[in-house]
């Protein structure tokens, strides 16, 4: 499984969220730049996380994005799915119905069922609050350091 930039990308800016949480809603332009994202490549990336239910809006001057809830009922397995679809490293072991012909006489696929297993795990039991938790105390180190 290799992430592309929307899983990054998108998971960079609700762990933003996260450290925002229980602040006003965030603009879109705040976040990009924040993030140093496109203002229309992440518009586009909160939109599938909207649809997903992970974040929410709020219209008008004072208006922008925040988490739909609070950052430690988020696991990162759903907000890589809102984005990626699916993080399955083969589509042998694709729950969405990936098919492979082989599955049942493939030598790799014990292998690639174990794999994906502990992934979907590690991807579950994070949540964003962890990661938040991460980024900030990141944040406050560079800060000390003189590197903001």
């Amino acid at each position: 499984m290799k992430l592309s930039t929307r899983g990054r990308y998108g998971l960079r800016a609700v762990v933003e969220l996260a450290a925002r949480q229980g602040a006003e809603p965030v603009s879109l332009s705040v976040l990009a730049a924040e993030q140093d994202v496109s203002e229309a490549y992440l518009e586009q990336l909160m939109r599938s996380l909207k649809n997903a239910g992970l974040v929410s809006t709020a219209r008008g001057k004072a208006g922008g994005y925040r988490l739909a809830r609070a950052a430690n009922e988020i696991s990162v397995g759903a907000v890589l799915t809102a984005l990626e679809g699916s993080t399955a490293i083969a589509d042998c072991v694709d729950g969405n119905g990936g098919v492979c012909e082989s599955a049942c006489t493939c030598a790799a696929r014990p292998l690639f069922l174990t794999l994906q297993r502990r992934i979907d795990a590690v991807l579950d039991e994070t949540t964003v609050q962890d990661l938040c938790e991460d980024y900030l105390t990141q944040k406050r180190r560079q800060s000390d350091a003189g590197l903001s």
